[in-house]
């Protein structure tokens, strides 16, 4: 689920926060950055229960129609093709599903009120009238009616993008990782998926994933001061403390992949910071952090710093 360039971001926002702190205590930043990795998965979790929370909230509507003083002959009647959702149905039953939402206390039980509102929005698309008024009961149909209508409607749900927000401060960036792998997961079942149907994992390589998040966090931390003099000394018309923040903290963790990370080749470790400044530094970032790091890298060549095992990984 994680790719490389995430966990980098992840380790990024965890080495910002402690530099920043009075304290600098590594050890609780460290488990700080693998408890917010871990939440991301919170979140993944979030949005599947969202769709199986929206069977709940129908169902809740429909008894209410038929409850009214006067119903309609629809609402005595009503068109049950959403909640008899094959895909949905699947969702609502899966016990990885279940048993992430009991064990990470994920429920949306107190949310009836926002999950409506992402309902009435379905409900009003033209996508959902097609839907409820085709003849098609088909299980592909069901499954595809359900990606279309959360990539339109519940992926970006501004209300539901505030209460992630607030939940946790890095999940507005999180769920642009998160909603892909939605997407992914809906496509994974089929007709013939069982409770059993796994669930995508957190890492793609637990144990290997981990160990790169650790040690690029470690060894950004302790050799802060040699990777600040290396920057020091290739801006020397900058005082270091003038250069923006990002900029410094991205090429200190670029320094510190190219030197002690042997089985990353030199041009992945580029393209990935000067892709990351992008996101989260200024639009000069880019410029400013490649050229930095060409020149430092001349140099290690130069002075045989590198230590990259493998073939075509100097490059």
């Amino acid at each position: 689920m994680l790719n490389r360039r995430y966990l980098r971001i992840k380790v990024m926002q965890a080495l910002y926060g402690f530099f920043q702190s009075d304290t600098r205590d590594l050890a609780r930043s460290e488990r700080d950055m693998f408890n917010s990795i871990d939440k991301v998965y919170d979140l993944y979790v979030y949005q599947l229960a969202l769709m199986v929370e929206l069977i709940h909230v129908v169902n809740v509507i429909t008894e209410e129609a038929k409850e009214k003083h006067l119903p309609t002959k629809e609402e005595l009647n009503p068109n049950l093709k959403f909640l008899q959702n094959k895909f949905l149905q699947q969702l609502s039953e899966n016990i990885h599903l279940k048993r992430e939402m009991n064990n990470r206390k994920i429920s949306w039980n107190n949310e009836y009120e926002l999950v409506r509102k992402v309902y009435n929005t379905i409900k009003a698309s033209e996508i959902y009238s097609n839907y409820m008024s085709s003849d098609q009961h088909d299980y592909k149909t069901d499954r595809n009616f359900i990606i279309e209508i959360f990539k339109e409607f519940i992926a970006d749900f501004e209300l539901v993008n505030h209460l992630y927000e607030e939940k946790n401060l890095h999940w507005g960036d999180d769920i642009y990782l998160v909603n892909p792998m939605v997407v992914k997961t809906i496509e994974s079942f089929n007709e013939d998926s069982t409770p059993e149907q796994g669930l995508m994992t957190l890492y793609k390589d637990r144990e290997e994933d981990m160990e790169f998040v650790k040690d690029l966090f470690r060894q950004t931390a302790i050799r802060n001061e040699e990777n600040e003099k290396l920057i020091g000394d290739k801006t020397k018309n900058w005082e270091v403390e003038r250069i923006a923040l990002m900029d410094v903290l991205l090429m200190k963790m670029a320094i510190t992949e190219v030197l002690h990370f042997s089985n990353i080749p030199v041009k992945v470790t580029l393209n990935e910071f000067i892709e990351i400044s992008k996101m989260y530094s200024t639009p000069k970032s880019k410029i400013f952090i490649n050229g930095i790091l060409d020149k430092l890298i001349a140099d290690f060549k130069r002075d045989n710093k590198l230590n990259k095992m493998g073939r075509g990984l100097m490059e």
